[in-house]
C-alpha cells in the first residue's frame, strides 16, 4: 500500500490509501473499536485491520493527523507507515517486529527470573505466609522487586489497560492488569498491615504477578515469530520483481533502477534473467518461466509479438521489448495488491468472531466479579484470598487473544497458498464461499476446450500424403482470415510446412474457396461445394459424419477433381480438463457445461469431458438466468469462464471463477481468477478454500472451547468436587500458548497441497 502525499492543507488526495502500524490492539475486540473509530473520521471510505499483521489499511481523502488522533482517542497508539512501495514496507515491517521481538523476549526474562524462583520456592515447601516481622521485612522487598518488573515488563500492558479505561473501553491489557495487579495489591496489603487479614489469608502472589507477565510476553514473543511466517507467500511475490532494468536510450543500453522505467521505454532481458516490467517482444525469440504467476512448471515459448509480464524468469534467448505497463501497472504488482486486500479481509466467520469478541471482555469482567462474591459468601476460609484468586484466574485466562488471530491468520496463509498455485482470491467472502460450493457451471469455449480451432485429423485418399495435403491447403488459404484457415495455416507452421504461391483466387460464399496452386486446381470447403463440383465422395460423408459426431468439423480438399482428403477441425480439449473436472466430481460438486455451441457440438465435448449435464445454444444474456436456475434448486453456484460474454453469469454467481488467460472484463467480474489455462487451478482453489476453512474452524473451536472451559474451572466450579482451584499463573501459561496454538495450527495449512489425479 502506497502512502498518499499531503497538501499543505494535511488534506490526502482522494481514493488514496494509506497504510497504518498499530500498537497497543492485543485482542480481537480491539479490532472492531479500532475501524470504528477510522471509519467515524470524515473522508474515510473504508477502513480494514488485519490483526494478525497489527496493521490497517485505510482508503479514503482523510488526513493522516486525523486518523492517528482517532486511533489515540480509541486508546491504541499508530503511525502511517513510512515507506515506499511494498518491498519497503515488508522490511519496515520486519524491522520493526524483529525490535519488538526483543523487547518481548527482554521483558520476558526479566520477568520470570523473578517469578521462576518464587515459584520453586513455593512448590518445594517454602513459607508463603506473612506471620513473622522478618517475613513482613524479605516479601516486602520481593514485592519492590515485583513492583519493578510491573513497571518494565508489564507497562505496556498497565499502559494499555489506562488508555482503554480513559476511553471507557476495554481490551486484553485490562483483563491482564486486573489481574495482576489485584495479585500484587492483595499480597501488598498482606505484607504492610497483615493483622487486617485474616491469619489463614495472609499468603502473597508476587510469584503470580511476575510470572504472568513473563508467561505472557513469552506467548507473545512466540506469537510474533510464527506469525512472521505467514506473510510469506507476499515476501515471495514481492522478491519476484528486480530492482533494475536493462533500457535501450539513446541507441545505449544501460541498467537503470526498476522505479525509472517509463512506458513505452524499448528494454533488453537476457538468458537467465528476471523480466523486469510487463511488456511486447518486438525482436528474438525465447521460452519463459511464468510458473511464479500461473504455478505451471512448464516454460512458456514467446516470440514477437507475444506478451511479457513482470517477475518471470528468461530462460534461454535474448529479446527486446517494449515496455507496456509499469510499476504498479504491471500484473505482478496488482496480484501482489490482491493477494494483500484478500489477505485483509474478513471473511463472514471472521466478522462473527469479531462481534463475539467485542462483547467478550466486559462480560469476562463481570464473571470475574460475580466469581469474587460468590467466594465471599459462600466460599471456606480464607474467603478474601479464594475470591482473590478467583478472579485473577478468570481475568487471565480468558483474554481473547487466540479468538482474534483464529481467522486472520487461517486467511492469510489460505490466500498466500493459493496464490503460489496460480489462484488470486479477492476476497475473505469468495474464499468461504468457495469451500461450500454443491454446482459448477464451466463455459465450454476456452474453459474446458482451448479456446482456438485446430486441426485434429487428416484423413488422406489413396495417393496423397497427409504433408503434401497440409502444405496445398495451407497454400490454399494463405490469404485468409477465416478461423478455421488460420487452424490449417498454423498446422503447416507447427509442421515446419512452408505455404507456396497461389492464384486465381475465388471465395464460393456458404461453401469454401478455390484457387490454382503449382498449376493444380484446389477446392476446399463443405460436401455441398464437392457435390457441386462434381467430386466423387465414395464413402467420405460417412467418415466426414463421424468426425461431426466427435464435435470436428469436417473439411472436404480436392486436387484436379479428386478427392484428396478430408481435414478435420476442432476447439479440442485441453489435455487435463477431463482429469481436472473429474476431480471436481470426486469432491461432490456437480458440473455443469454451458455454450452456445450446437447440440452436437455440446454433447461430443460433454461425452469427452465426462459431464452428463450439460446446455447447448445458450445466448450469452442467458448464461446468468441458468446460474439463478441452479441457485433456485438450493445449489451454491460457481462460475467459470474466460470471455466477455461470462461476466454476467461470473457476477450472478455465488462465486465466479475467470480463467486468467481469458479478457480482463471477465476477471474483473470474477471473485477468483485462475492464472493458468487449466481447471486444476479450478480444483486446487476449492481444494485450498475447503482446507482454509477447516482450519478456520479448527482455530475458532479451539479458541472458544479454551475460554467456554476455561472460566467456569478459573472461576472454582471443581472445587467443590476436587478440591481443585486453578492456579493464576497456570492460567497465563494457558493464555499465552493457546495463542501460539491457533497460529501453529494456522500455518499447517503452509504444507497442504491439492492432489491433482
Amino acid at each position: 500500500m502506497t502512502k498518499p502525499k499531503a497538501s499543505a492543507q494535511g488534506d490526502a488526495h482522494p481514493k488514496e490509501s494509506i497504510e497504518l502500524l498499530i500498537d497497543g490492539a492485543g485482542c480481537a475486540s480491539c479490532v472492531g473499536k479500532i475501524e470504528a473509530a477510522l471509519q467515524a473520521v470524515p473522508g474515510v471510505a473504508t477502513a480494514q485491520m488485519n490483526f494478525a499483521q497489527r496493521t490497517v489499511t485505510v482508503t479514503g481523502y482523510a488526513a493522516p493527523k486525523a486518523l492517528l488522533r482517532a486511533i489515540e482517542q480509541a486508546g491504541y497508539t499508530g503511525r502511517v507507515s513510512e515507506a515506499d512501495g511494498d518491498d519497503a514496507i515488508l522490511t519496515e515491517k520486519e524491522v520493526t517486529e524483529r525490535a519488538y521481538y526483543r523487547k518481548l523476549v527482554r521483558e520476558m526474562v526479566v520477568a520470570l527470573a523473578l517469578g521462576v524462583p518464587l515459584m520453586i520456592y513455593g512448590l518445594f515447601g517454602g513459607d508463603m505466609m506473612v506471620n513473622t516481622p522478618r517475613a513482613q521485612l524479605a516479601w516486602l522487598l520481593v514485592g519492590i522487586l515485583t513492583l519493578g518488573v510491573m513497571a518494565t515488563s508489564g507497562r505496556h500492558f498497565y499502559l494499555g489497560a489506562w488508555q482503554s479505561f480513559r476511553n471507557h473501553t476495554a481490551n486484553m491489557d485490562t483483563l491482564i492488569a486486573l489481574g495482576t495487579g489485584t495479585a500484587w495489591l492483595y499480597s501488598m496489603v498482606v505484607v504492610l498491615v497483615p493483622q487486617s487479614v485474616p491469619e489463614m489469608a495472609r499468603h502473597v502472589y508476587f510469584e503470580a504477578t511476575a510470572m504472568i507477565i513473563g508467561l505472557i510476553n513469552l506467548g507473545l514473543a512466540l506469537e510474533l515469530k510464527a506469525r512472521g511466517k505467514t506473510s510469506a507467500a507476499i515476501k515471495r511475490l514481492v522478491g519476484l520483481a528486480p530492482k533494475t532494468a536493462r533500457v535501450i536510450r539513446d541507441h545505449q543500453e544501460r541498467d537503470i533502477p526498476i522505479e525509472q522505467v517509463l512506458q513505452g521505454d524499448i528494454l533488453r532481458v537476457r538468458p537467465g534473467e528476471k523480466v523486469p516490467v510487463d511488456g511486447e517482444i518486438l525482436e528474438g525469440g525465447t521460452s519463459i518461466d511464468e510458473s511464479m504467476l500461473t504455478g505451471e512448471p512448464m516454460p512458456v515459448e514467446k516470440g514477437i509479438g507475444d506478451d511479457v509480464v513482470a517477475g518471470s524468469i528468461n530462460k534461454t534467448g535474448s529479446v527486446l521489448f517494449r515496455a507496456t505497463r509499469v510499476g504498479k501497472d504491471t500484473a505482478l504488482a496488482q496480484i501482489i495488491q490482491m493477494v494483500k486486500r484478500a489477505q485483509n479481509s474478513k471473511p463472514p466467520i471472521g466478522r462473527l468472531a469479531d462481534r463475539i469478541a467485542a462483547y467478550f471482555v466486559p462480560t469476562v469482567m463481570i464473571i470475574a466479579v460475580v466469581s469474587a462474591l460468590f467466594w465471599l459468601n459462600f466460599g471456606p476460609s480464607p474467603i478474601v484470598a479464594y475470591a482473590m484468586v478467583s478472579a485473577t484466574t478468570v481475568l487471565i485466562i480468558a483474554c481473547p487473544c487466540a479468538l482474534g488471530l483464529a481467522t486472520p491468520m487461517s486467511v492469510m496463509v489460505g490466500v498466500g497458498k493459493a496464490a503460489e498455485a496460480g489462484v488470486l482470491i479477492r476476497n475473505g467472502a469468495a474464499l468461504q464461499t468457495a469451500a461450500k460450493i454443491t454446482a459448477m457451471i464451466l463455459d465450454k469455449t476456452g474453459t474446458i476446450t482451448q479456446g482456438a480451432p485446430r486441426v485434429t485429423d487428416i484423413l488422406a485418399s489413396e495417393g496423397f500424403e497427409q504433408d503434401q495435403v497440409l502444405r496445398l491447403a495451407a497454400t490454399l488459404e494463405s490469404g485468409s482470415e477465416h478461423p478455421l484457415a488460420l487452424a490449417i495455416l498454423d498446422s503447416a507452421r507447427e509442421s515446419g510446412l512452408e505455404p507456396g504461391k497461389v492464384s486465381h483466387f475465388d471465395a464460393i460464399t456458404g461453401q469454401g474457396v478455390q484457387a490454382e496452386v503449382e498449376g493444380k486446381t484446389l477446392l476446399l470447403g463443405n460436401e455441398r461445394l464437392m457435390r457441386d463440383r462434381g467430386i466423387a465422395l465414395e464413402g467420405a460423408v460417412e467418415r466426414g459424419q463421424g468426425l461431426a459426431a466427435e464435435a470436428k468439423t469436417p473439411i472436404y480438399f480436392a486436387v484436379d477433381q479428386k478427392l484428396a482428403a478430408i481435414i478435420a477441425v476442432a476447439d479440442p480439449i485441453k489435455a487435463d480438463s477431463v482429469a481436472a473436472i473429474r476431480r471436481l466430481q470426486q469432491s461432490g460438486i456437480r458440473v455443469v457445461m454451458l455454450t452456445g455451441d450446437n447440440r452436437a457440438t455440446a454433447q461430443a465435448v460433454a461425452r469427452q469431458a465426462g459431464i452428463t449435464e450439460y446446455f447447448a445454444e445458450v445466448m450469452p444474456e442467458d448464461k446468468s438466468a441458468k446460474v439463478q436456475e441452479l441457485q433456485g434448486q438450493g445449489e451454491i453456484v460457481g462460475m467459470t469462464g474466460d470471455g466477455i460474454n461470462d461476466a454476467p453469469a461470473l457476477a450472478m454467481a455465488n462465486v465466479g471463477f475467470a480463467i486468467g488467460t481469458g479478457t480482463d472484463v471477465a476477471i474483473e467480474s470474477s471473485d477468483v481468477t485462475l492464472m493458468r489455462g487449466s481447471l486444476h487451478g479450478l480444483a486446487d482453489a476449492i481444494a485450498v478454500s475447503r482446507a482454509t476453512l477447516r482450519n478456520i474452524k479448527q482455530n475458532l473451536f479451539g479458541a472458544f472451547i479454551y475460554n467456554v472451559a476455561g472460566i467456569p474451572i478459573a472461576a472454582g466450579i471443581l472445587y467443590p468436587f476436587l478440591g481443585l482451584l486453578l492456579s493464576p499463573v497456570i492460567a497465563g501459561a494457558a493464555m499465552a500458548f493457546s495463542s501460539v496454538t491457533v497460529v501453529t495450527n494456522a500455518n499447517r495449512l503452509r504444507l497442504f497441497k491439492a492432489q491433482e489425479h
